[in-house]
């Protein structure tokens, strides 16, 4: 059987879409990815913990809610609650992984199909289109709609994993706010245009923001970098490098520096690190089947409308957005890629 509406991807971006696409009766699957023993695939939100800036979600006793709107066979999915109370009552911000149990279930209610599977090769050469599984699975589909995000790059030392979510983020705008980080010493890495507009935002929180850059001058665009050698709260760290990254177990407590000239070694005591040194945009399965920039990310063909250079392939969140980034932009993408889809649809039909 042909799909009409194919999602490829499990964050906000595809459960938008599968949501406005199941409301138009287009039967969507969506295919989110392989489950792992300690989580199912929920995208990258589920790997941070409070989300402050998603719209209708303040704080609160958000876990009640939860419980009742997601499904019960989900629950052991949901994190720790947070011991933040008022009034003897949970109140804090709804964490990442609930945010996207919650979009899930929406999806699910409306009559969207699952597959627990990863795509590994796609053929849109010809219609229909042809997706193919890591589970043996071959699909085909009228349609298709690629929300595979992309993933933060980060330096790939143990001990750096170790602390993500316990003062290593990839997101200032995301986790910057955080009571761990609000009057602290920050550490932001990088030398580019990200990595100065991270620093710059984590000023209006952190005691002292260093931004620590592995060569003598920034690579960011001259108006950026004066920006930063200016402002009273950012600190440059020249030619050093993180080597390790300090805690106590529960959190992060300095950054181990190694000089990238003379080799020395120096140790910042900051309860944050935040890494701004690129994404990747996860394309890698579409073997450059769809235009992308510069950069991987997925160009959309026309000025606000998610179609790509293949009529009928659609692309939503991150996999096709380097600038924002952000949660509310993929959902809001996600809806438009399901619109233009459903609408593309009906033309063809």
């Amino acid at each position: 059987m042909t799909e009409k509406v194919v999602i490829v991807g499990s964050g906000p971006a595809a459960w938008s879409a599968a949501i406005y696409a199941s409301r138009a009766s287009l039967n969507p699957l969506v295919i989110e990815g392989t489950p792992k023993p300690e989580m199912i695939p929920l995208g990258q939100l589920a790997l941070t913990t409070e989300v402050e800036n998603y719209p209708g979600f303040p704080a609160g006793n958000v876990r009640a809610f939860i419980e009742t709107a997601v499904a019960e066979d989900r629950h052991w999915n949901l994190p720790p609650v947070p011991n933040q109370q008022r009034q003897g009552v949970p109140h804090y911000a709804v964490q990442g992984v609930e945010l996207m149990e919650l979009m899930k279930q929406q999806a699910l209610n409306f009559g969207t199909r699952v597959l627990s599977d990863d795509v590994v090769r796609v053929d849109f050469s010809r219609r229909p289109f042809s997706l193919f599984t890591g589970g043996e699975n071959t699909l085909t589909a009228e349609a298709v709609i690629v929300a595979t995000g992309a993933r933060a790059n980060y330096l790939g030392l143990p001990s750096e994993d170790a602390y993500k979510n316990k003062g290593v983020s990839a997101c200032a705008v995301c986790d910057g706010a955080l009571p761990i980080f609000r009057n602290r010493p920050l550490a932001v890495i990088g030398g580019g245009d990200s990595a100065v507009e991270e620093a710059t935002y984590l000023t209006k929180f952190a005691e002292t923001v260093y931004l620590v850059h592995r060569r003598d001058q920034l690579r960011a665009s001259k108006i950026m970098a004066e920006r930063a050698l200016n402002h009273p709260k950012i600190q440059m760290v020249w030619n050093h490098e993180v080597e390790e990254v300090l805690g106590d177990g529960k959190k992060l407590t300095g950054i181990r520096l190694k000089n990238t000239v003379d080799g020395s070694q120096r140790t910042l005591e900051v309860n944050g690190m935040f890494l701004a040194i690129g994404h990747t945009p996860n394309t890698q399965f579409l073997d450059g089947q769809l235009e992308t920039n510069a950069k991987g990310y997925i160009v959309w063909k026309k000025g606000f409308r998610t179609v790509t250079s293949v009529e009928g392939v659609f692309a939503a969140g991150d996999v096709a957005d380097d600038y924002y980034r952000q949660a509310i932009t993929s959902a809001g993408t996600g809806c438009m890629a399901a619109l233009d889809a459903e609408r593309w649809l009906a033309e063809h039909e």
